[in-house]
């Protein structure tokens, strides 16, 4: 039988529907094999961090795996090789690092998730034009030192938000003292006098000072202190002010 152009044009659309519907079903199951075999080798692994979730790179036959916390690994479809690395795509004849740029997002969901009332929080002066986070411990010299710059990062429209990391661990003096200030009811005081060495006496209460040390792990922070940008960006270790607001100021474009 001979179809005429218009039934010819709809048999022919038809079939292409069929295709795409076919190759995205064929698509998925094969993603979802995928990725139920890269889970099964993870957890042959016994990994620390728990897998957040796994799907297809930029990179074709390769799977992005997400740990919480934001880190990245990549796995074969198989399961059978997992890799730790930087993935790089070259565009316009210049590498952008697509790791580090899913990493950030990751880190930047969980820091800017935090919920203020759980912070201790200086406030910008005036237009706020971007935030940190600082995981910081009052007995590090360096956060102290950090600290007294603070006005300078508010003046300069950047509002600074501390979260809690006691570098020797739970139970340390730098954990008492953070629990301490998180526990009173006036915390930025609190946090002023004990950077000042000042004691100050707070009763016992429910604080998420374990929480956040445990937040902090996970991203990779292991000093203090730690400064955690708008979109996820971590610099180790103590900063001066411009240099911070600098990078704060040029993120938030």
């Amino acid at each position: 039988m001979r179809l005429t152009p218009i039934f010819a044009a709809a048999a022919l659309a038809l079939a292409s529907t069929f295709a795409v519907a076919a190759a995205t079903d064929n698509a998925a199951a094969a993603n979802t094999g995928a990725e139920q075999a890269i889970r099964k080798s993870l957890q042959n692994l016994e990994l620390e961090v728990p897998v957040e979730s796994v799907a297809s790179s930029p990179l074709n036959g390769l799977y992005e795996v997400k740990l919480q916390g934001g880190r990245v690994l990549y796995a074969s479809a198989d399961g059978q090789f997992v890799m730790q690395g930087y993935l790089f795509q070259i565009q316009d004849g210049k590498p952008v690092n697509l790791t580090e740029k899913t990493e950030r997002q990751g880190i930047a969901k969980l820091i800017n998730g935090i919920p203020a009332g759980e912070m201790v929080v200086y406030p910008a002066k005036g237009e706020t034009k971007s935030h940190i986070t600082v995981f910081t411990d009052t007995t590090c010299p360096y956060c102290h030192k950090l600290h007294a710059e603070v006005p300078e990062l508010n003046r300069r429209g950047i509002e600074v938000r501390y979260v809690a990391f006691p570098r020797q661990g739970p139970g340390s003096p730098g954990d008492q003292q953070l629990q301490a200030v998180w526990c009173s009811s006036d915390r930025r005081a609190a946090l002023d006098k004990m950077v000042e060495g000042k004691e100050i006496k707070a009763a016992k209460c429910a604080n998420p000072v374990g929480k956040q040390f445990q937040l902090g792990q996970s991203i990779g922070v292991n000093g203090t202190p730690a400064i955690v940008l708008q979109n996820g960006q971590v610099i180790p270790g103590y900063q001066p002010a411009p240099q911070v607001a600098k990078l704060a100021l040029a993120e938030s474009k």
